[in-house]
């Protein structure tokens, strides 16, 4: 199969944005390379997919435009399609999985697009599209498997290879597998010595088992915060073009994406969504095994407030910057008083506290005091502790 990137370049100039790369010296520090981060998070509607949407559904027939498109997505599909539906003068009819964010809902539906929330994942989803387009003779506008989707994915890879021309690494967040397949395909035409990495959430991981029996296999499992990647079997377009370009698929754990979105915002002054944040995840937790410079795709910045701080509090934890301790003291009135000033001598800001008066391991005249504290880093965390036992605290960390 060949994928005329070029060309889908060329439909897509006036329409998706031609997003910056952003030099970072933090990640290349915890990198070990050169890092430049390709800012998709910026894109028109927020991500990268307007490039496939817009490339497909611009060469549909006027009889196919007509009967209009419909769509399955967590979220950045889903607005990629409405806002090229809007630019088009399309219908369009989007499903999404009930728990979907409530800003990526609201923006779809802002776009002019009809929303309908149904199944728990973008795979249940996909079938109530299917039976849409069955029933009404709609499009079915796939979020990845199609190969007008994957060339129009494939532009990102010309603007990166313009805007770094001594690139040597992509590494580029990994779902379905258009937007890799289609880096791959436009790099494989236009820079074929550059190295091409795939990232994947562990908990959501169908690449690395398919690649290596060269057909999709289904992921064991989709419990992920990176929603956005969540894909539970390989499109079959783009698994041709990455089996046969022998992509090397990395995985990442949860507590390697909170710590990397964590980073992009403190650091970077980006907000990227999880799935967006994925590929600085794996130059995190692999430092050292990147060849640079590298060019790392934030691939969206579509993330619900709530999730943004749940994602934000785990980030800090796995960065050792939140500790959970448990400590018993006498129940005597002061004693809790007493508890907190010793943790504000240690530097320790206390941001959650619970304590309870019964347990089998309690005395009568007892209470275990379970505390989330904030701090400076690893090294404060053991700081406090000692203090704390200096004290003559009897402390344990969770």
């Amino acid at each position: 199969m060949s994928l005329d990137v070029a060309a889908a370049a060329r439909l897509l100039d006036g329409v998706a944005e031609r997003t910056p790369v952003q030099r970072s010296r933090a990640v290349s520090q915890v990198a070990g390379a050169e890092v430049w981060l390709k800012c998709e998070n910026l894109q028109r509607a927020g991500s990268f997919k307007i490039r496939g949407a817009y490339t497909r559904m611009a060469r549909l027939t006027d009889e196919e435009r007509a009967r209009g498109v419909v769509a399955a997505s967590a979220g950045n599909h889903a607005q990629g399609v409405a806002l090229a539906a809007r630019i088009l003068g399309i219908e369009a009819y989007v499903y999404m999985p009930v728990d979907a964010a409530l800003p990526k809902i609201a923006a779809t539906r802002d776009y002019g697009a009809h929303v309908e929330l149904c199944g728990t994942s973008v795979d249940e989803a996909l079938v109530h599209a299917r039976e849409h387009a069955e029933r009404t003779g709609a499009v079915l506008v796939h979020p990845f498997d199609h190969p007008d989707v994957v060339a129009g994915q494939g532009t990102i890879a010309l603007e990166i290879a313009e805007q770094v021309p001594d690139v040597a690494t992509v590494v580029v967040p990994v779902g379905g597998g258009g937007l890799a397949a289609g880096v791959v395909e436009a790099l494989a035409q236009v820079r074929p010595d550059v190295r091409v990495v795939g990232v994947q959430a562990a908990r959501a991981a169908a690449y690395p088992a398919s690649l290596a029996v060269h057909h999709p296999v289904p992921a064991p499992e989709l419990r992920t915060m990176a929603d956005g990647i969540a894909v539970g079997l390989p499109g079959s377009v783009p698994f041709e073009v990455l089996d046969r370009h022998h992509l090397e698929v990395r995985t990442v754990s949860e507590e390697d994406i909170s710590r990397a979105v964590l980073l992009v915002a403190e650091r970077a002054k980006l907000l990227v969504e999880p799935s967006g944040a994925v590929a600085v995840a794996a130059l995190m937790a692999a430092p050292g095994t990147f060849e640079g410079p590298v060019v790392a795709i934030l691939s969206g910045g579509n993330i619900d407030p709530q999730v943004l701080l749940h994602v934000v509090r785990h980030g800090l934890a796995s960065a050792g910057r939140f500790l959970a301790l448990r400590v018993r003291i006498d129940d005597r009135p002061g004693a809790l008083a007493s508890l907190l000033q010793d943790i504000a001598e240690a530097g320790g800001n206390v941001m959650h506290l619970t304590h309870a008066r019964t347990g089998s391991d309690l005395a009568f005249d007892q209470v275990t005091v379970s505390a989330q504290v904030e701090t400076k880093g690893p090294e404060h965390c053991a700081q406090v502790m000692a203090h704390l036992r200096a004290t003559g605290y009897q402390v344990q960390g969770d």
